[in-house]
């Protein structure tokens, strides 16, 4: 018997329909079942079906005579299941990587609950993935399994079928079954959660689903079916008197849904909202609680529709509108006068005399005080006191600048006067593209990383990396460029080549690593502390890149299974690339601590342990560090494909490279993460791009850039430094544990395993 039984009925979904099967076929966890239903669908679904049923034993397919409907489909999938649970997939949806291994584990963590209910992502056809807004409920906080009174917020979550898995059993006491009807759903899971004697919830990402591109056509009539099913959903409390207490709560959520279809102009057809306002006014009193007093910023809603107030709702709406046409041009002439007034603004400031005693600084276009700006600008303060500083970033990251440096919002007239007559520029990336440099002003790119991607003029003949990259405006900002930061010989080198210009190469090093030589053990302590690490962990930072090949960003590394299988000491530092569009996990939970907002990555590195990475450039900063690095590239062909690397990392990694889950978790299980080979490996990388990361960067910056200075501190080699050590490796000199290796039980799961 197997553990889960996956439903899918396919009907006009054939060119999904490969997808979703393979998604489910490929998942880690293959103690299933996967029962195709093909709806006597008119195109090539069912032959689909059948040429994954003859490569793949767990698969069956069952051919309905006629077109049957979803509910019907679902249902004879019922009929031939026999896993354990089952888990329902639409044709054109798909299961994430690993999501039936995180199921099968919270399953058996939580008792075998009747339901356990998941999370899912919305997929656009657009191509971005979008993870449902009602994440808070599925929380796997407080106890569990719990019955559905302990967690009524649950009633408010999407009643599709497929994010949730049911225990067969379960199903077949109770008689459940899908109706007909095209919102089937309805009909079916408030009676199952209202039922369920135990429930669970998993705060992970589960399903895809896809939102494919509708017609222009307005709406269709299938919407009028929801009054069909809520009836069903009220027939099945009146006949159980002890769901009463659930009737004032459905009550609620049948007026949100009717008011959901009536309100949205485009769901009904052309002159048949009146019409479905008059049936829900009838639904209203057939269904209405009284003694249940309605919220108070729901009471437009329940009044229109109990009173079937069409007309009086068509009088607002157009009233609605007609207010909104008249303060469109008037907010639009609004923008434009203040854009006019600003550039006047500018041009006057631009004619008044700099101030020598100013800088301004901005990194990555707008966010918080950071990288080598932020470290420029605290050595702006320490060795050119009388230099003022301020700081460009949108609001929401003022908190991040030092209350000695002003904050400036992009756009404002402060803005722009500190742009016209400020002397010092330091940024890392461009600014403005309107800003006008004028003689006497002096410009410092301090870049954001070694470059292995390639950057610049390279991505010319690389169109799906350059994306809608400008050159022509690229290379205008770098005519504006008077000094260029670079680590290492290589970034000068490659700086050079791709970005030509008139401009001075300070090889200075990169400020934002000054901190990894002066920061102490107290300040790893206080920092690991401040971020929830447990005292004798070993902290892994985990930093994958962007992938320019992919529409939609994902993370095939399964952190959760990960530490799973190394065991309690370990914990993961998860931190997405900033065009990640969201958390690597979300919400983290357990060992993964959630860092993406945390405005310094220098102090994630003092924190960790070791990192984790594939194409990042945050590993030549970390190896300044002398700690494990641990490269983790399962899509190498396809990344150099579409970006292009400066040099094969695998041949000249920093550490040991994992090109699967199942060797990472190998390389951290027999301790090679820290072994000697991995140790030499990091010195030969260290020896070749960090040679002026000595801590006092800024330091050389500030005294050449702004003091004048030519007798400049000279490098500290790299065997007199001494950054601050690991606290996993501190603690290991003090024999607190061992890092070698992961010690296992023989009831451990082996670290080979690949299901």
């Amino acid at each position: 018997m197997p553990r889960f039984s996956v439903i899918v009925p396919a009907y006009k979904v054939q060119a999904y329909l490969h997808a979703c099967l393979e998604s489910v076929l490929s998942q880690s966890y293959e103690d299933l079942e996967l029962i195709a239903v093909d709806d006597r669908s008119p195109d090539a679904c069912g032959e689909i079906a059948d040429e994954f049923a003859a490569r793949d034993p767990r698969v069956r397919v069952v051919h309905l005579a006629r077109n049957k409907g979803l509910g019907a489909a679902r249902n004879a999938g019922i009929s031939e299941a026999t896993g354990d649970y089952l888990v329902f997939l639409d044709g054109d949806d798909t299961l994430t990587p690993h999501a039936l291994r995180a199921i099968a584990d919270r399953l058996k963590e939580t008792g075998e609950p009747d339901v356990l209910l998941y999370g899912h992502a919305l997929a656009p056809w657009s191509g971005e993935t979008v993870r449902n807004a009602s994440t808070g409920h599925l929380t796997e906080q407080g106890p569990a399994p719990f019955l559905l009174e302990d967690r009524p917020g649950l009633l408010r979550a999407p009643t599709a079928a497929w994010n949730k898995a049911y225990r067969r059993e379960f199903v077949e006491i109770g008689g459940f079954a899908f109706p007909s009807g095209h919102h089937a759903d309805t009909a079916w899971t408030y009676p199952v959660l209202m039922t369920a004697e135990s429930i669970a919830t998993l705060d992970r990402v589960c399903v895809h689903h896809r939102q494919r591109r509708r017609s222009r056509s307005l709406g269709t009539t299938g919407h009028f079916d929801l009054f069909d099913q809520y009836d069903r959903v009220f027939a099945h409390i009146d006949s159980r008197p002890e769901l009463a207490r659930w009737r004032p709560v459905l009550f609620r959520r049948t007026v949100d849904d009717l008011w959901a279809v009536f309100a949205e102009r485009d769901r009904l057809p052309r002159g048949s909202r009146a019409g479905f306002l008059r049936r829900a006014r009838d639904h209203y009193g057939a269904h209405r609680t009284p003694g249940h007093p309605v919220p108070v910023r729901f009471w437009l809603r329940h009044k229109v529709i109990h009173l079937g107030l069409y007309r009086t709702y068509r009088v607002a709406e157009l009233a609605r509108r007609l207010r909104r046409r008249a303060t469109g041009p008037v907010v639009r002439l609004a923008k434009a006068l203040r854009a006019a007034g600003l550039r006047l603004h500018y041009g006057v400031q631009l004619r008044l005399p700099l101030r020598e005693d100013r800088a301004v600084f901005a990194a990555y276009g707008g966010r918080g005080h950071g990288c080598n700006p932020g470290a420029l600008e605290e050595a702006f303060r320490t060795f050119a006191p009388h230099i003022r500083t301020a700081w460009i970033a949108r609001p929401e990251h003022h908190h991040t600048i030092p209350t000695a440096t002003r904050r400036l919002r992009p756009g404002t007239a402060a803005y722009w006067t500190a742009l016209a007559r400020s002397k010092y520029l330091v940024n890392n990336t461009d600014f403005d593209r309107r800003l006008v440099k004028r003689p006497g002003q002096v410009l410092v790119q301090t870049q954001h990383g070694t470059p292995l991607k390639h950057m610049g003029l390279d991505l010319q003949e690389r169109p799906a990396a350059a994306g809608n990259l400008d050159f022509d405006e690229m290379l205008s900002g770098v005519d504006q460029w008077d000094h260029l930061l670079s680590p290492n010989r290589h970034t000068t080198l490659t700086w050079e080549r791709v970005f030509p210009g008139g401009y001075t190469v300070l090889p200075y090093g990169y400020p934002r690593n000054d901190v990894f030589q002066r920061a102490t053990s107290e300040d790893v302590r206080r920092l690991r502390e401040s971020l929830g690490i447990p005292e004798g962990s070993v902290a892994i930072l985990y930093a994958p890149t962007h992938r320019d090949y992919r529409r939609t960003q994902c993370v095939t590394l399964d952190l959760d299974r990960l530490l799973r299988r190394l065991g309690p000491r370990f914990v993961v530092l998860a931190r997405a690339h900033h065009r990640h569009g969201g958390p690597l996990v979300s919400p983290a939970t357990g060992r993964v601590i959630d860092v993406t907002d945390h405005p310094s990555v220098e102090s994630l590195c003092l924190a960790s342990d070791a990192l984790v990475t594939d194409y990042s450039s945050l590993m030549f900063d970390y190896a300044n560090l002398d700690r494990p690095i641990v490269i983790h590239a399962d899509d190498r062909e396809a990344y150099e494909a579409a970006r292009g690397t400066y040099f094969d990392l695998l041949s000249f990694a920093p550490g040991a490279v994992a090109r699967s889950e199942d060797e990472l978790t190998d390389i951290f299980a027999t301790g090679h993460w820290r072994g000697s080979r991995s140790t030499q490996l990091r010195s030969a990388f260290r020896a070749r791009f960090c040679p002026y990361d000595d801590g006092r960067a800024a330091e050389r910056v500030v005294r050449h850039v702004v003091l004048g200075e030519t007798e400049l501190p000279p490098v500290i080699p790299l065997e007199e430094r001494h950054p601050v050590p690991s606290a996993a490796a501190a603690a290991a000199a003090r024999d607190c544990f061992p890092l070698a290796t992961v010690h296992r039980s023989a009831t451990d799961t082996p670290v080979t395993e690949t299901h």
